[in-house]
């Protein structure tokens, strides 16, 4: 009888102790910051089960944003990073890190489809944002990341991304809701699955969108889903030299100046983030998805 009570204590501490290690979230918060949240390491654990998948989502994609990017992710949680945020945590990671690739649509026409991969670098800006918004939505905050250029052979395609802060409060939805715009049919978006506006259709782009992009007015297009989240496409127009001094005309479209305290020096920090003012540079290097 002893000899079988204490098997079954071996047993039970086994089962204690896996449950306490490779699945306790704060041995897997220590380990993941003793590597830097390093995105690859991250992504395989994930695929390994359920129950690993279930704390990434739970907790691990939101440290993972967190530390790549502090301050854009303050901003967009109001200065509470450990709440929610539209769309859950997995579907921000994997806009921080993912070109959604590009296939035509109603408005928007290309020869061959983009497929979607991992970026390496990515800088996401408020400053850029706001050339995304017309003018009577100019308060909202819209974080936008510069165009991942693909070459097609002619004119380069440039695909984007970016995430609203408080979208269910922005001046932004309200026009979509006023003007009574229908959710494009079959689209989804590329990051939550959710169904999605054409800012097309909406006639929400305005014209410094493609200034800040170098493209063309009638090169653009891009969607912005109820969760807040943005992805489109344009086509780059080559900039001579001359023409890349010049700054953005001075229409109506045009975003007003900057405090100049935001474009301060320059400085790094550990972690594969780097940040100037109100840009985000997030650095990774990446082959695993984050579409489990």
């Amino acid at each position: 009888m002893s000899d079988n009570r204490s098997q079954r204590r071996r047993v039970n501490l086994v089962g204690e102790s896996s449950e306490s290690g490779i699945y306790n979230e704060r041995i897997l918060i220590l380990v993941f910051a003793s590597m830097n949240w390093d995105i690859r390491t991250l992504c395989q654990t994930a695929s390994v089960n359920r129950k690993l998948r279930a704390v990434a989502r739970r907790i691990l994609w939101r440290e993972l944003c967190v530390y790549r990017a502090p301050q854009m992710i303050t901003a967009l949680t109001d200065g509470s990073p450990s709440g929610r945020i539209g769309g859950g945590w997995q579907a921000m990671a994997k806009l921080m890190f993912f070109c959604n690739g590009c296939q035509s649509t109603r408005h928007f026409q290309v020869r061959e489809s983009a497929s979607g991969h991992f970026v390496k670098t990515s800088r996401f800006s408020k400053t850029s944002g706001r050339s995304f918004l017309v003018k009577k939505c100019r308060s909202d905050l819209l974080y936008v990341s510069d165009p991942c250029e693909h070459p097609t052979g002619s004119d380069d395609l440039g695909l984007f991304r970016g995430v609203f802060w408080g979208f269910m409060k922005s001046r932004t939805r309200a026009s979509l809701i006023r003007r009574r715009v229908e959710l494009e049919e079959g689209a989804k978006c590329p990051f939550c699955r959710a169904r999605v506006w054409s800012m097309t259709a909406a006639r929400l782009i305005p014209k410094s969108a493609a200034r800040r992009l170098g493209s063309m007015e009638t090169g653009l297009e891009y969607f912005v889903c109820v969760n807040g989240h943005l992805y489109g496409a344009c086509w780059l127009v080559p900039l001579s030299s001359d023409e890349g001094e010049e700054k953005d005309g001075d229409d109506e479209d045009e975003d007003e100046a900057e405090d100049s305290s935001e474009e301060a020096d320059q400085r790094f920090d550990g972690g594969g983030y780097f940040h100037r003012g109100n840009q985000i540079v997030i650095n990774g290097c990446l082959n695993y998805g984050l579409t489990s």
